[in-house]
């Protein structure tokens, strides 16, 4: 099944040069050129990915961004902008993005983070639910308890949490946590994963499993039960 992108950009230009890109990489493509366009079309969940200028009329891409994690779509998105500074990408990963492209960007690279996106989501739709202890994650939705409590995660913070979890008592490197949760993307460094587990220990702690995400000094971290 061809996967199904969301082109989101008010250049006609750029719609039409991704169009007919994308759609010649194996995609069917829906485009749209303003904020409000977008989120009416993407709240429909019927998109495997988004592709999400920032900078667009009615609405900008981090609200819509925030309009659909707040309705609890998990469709994946990938943030475009011409700004490249560190707090605007940290601003859209933080909200729930799965990635940033600055413009000018390669095609092949976007196509490259696109297809890196896609996998990981067909990997954490997978049917599936992991049980430890009082934590509970389910991979078809997404979604963790903990002791009965929801715990809400960004995109990137259920990555890593799965990506402990499924080997939960093993000591994960940066590395490997930086290659499952962020896959192909170069701008990503193991400073991410640091900044991320922080992220999710604060979120965790709120549910009363403050304890639950270990650093083992040297290797990396380590899911394992609750300490009283």
């Amino acid at each position: 099944m061809r996967p199904q992108i969301l082109v989101v950009d008010d250049e006609p230009g750029m719609r039409k040069a991704l169009d007919r890109g994308l759609r010649a990489e194996g995609m069917d493509v829906t485009v749209a050129a303003d904020g409000p366009t977008a989120l009416r079309l993407a709240r429909t969940g019927s998109f495997d990915a988004i592709l999400l200028d920032i900078m667009i009329p009615g609405l900008s891409g981090y609200r819509v961004l925030q309009e659909l994690r707040s309705a609890r779509v998990l469709t994946p998105v990938l943030l475009v902008s011409a700004k490249d500074g560190e707090v605007d990408q940290a601003d859209g990963l933080d909200l729930g993005a799965d990635g940033y492209v600055v413009k000018p960007f390669s095609f092949v690279v976007l196509v490259a983070q696109l297809r890196a996106t896609l996998r990981r989501a067909a990997a954490g739709t997978a049917r599936g639910r992991i049980e430890l202890g009082s934590l509970a994650i389910d991979r078809g939705t997404r979604t963790v308890r903990y002791d009965d409590v929801d715990v809400p995660l960004s995109p990137r913070e259920y990555a890593l949490l799965e990506a402990l979890a499924v080997r939960a008592g093993t000591v994960r490197t940066k590395q490997e946590l930086l290659d499952e949760a962020w896959g192909d993307e170069r701008a990503a460094t193991r400073n991410a994963v640091e900044v991320y587990i922080g992220y999710l220990r604060r979120k965790l702690a709120a549910a009363g499993a403050g304890s639950l995400v270990r650093t083992v000094r040297g290797h990396g971290y380590q899911l394992g039960e609750p300490r009283a």
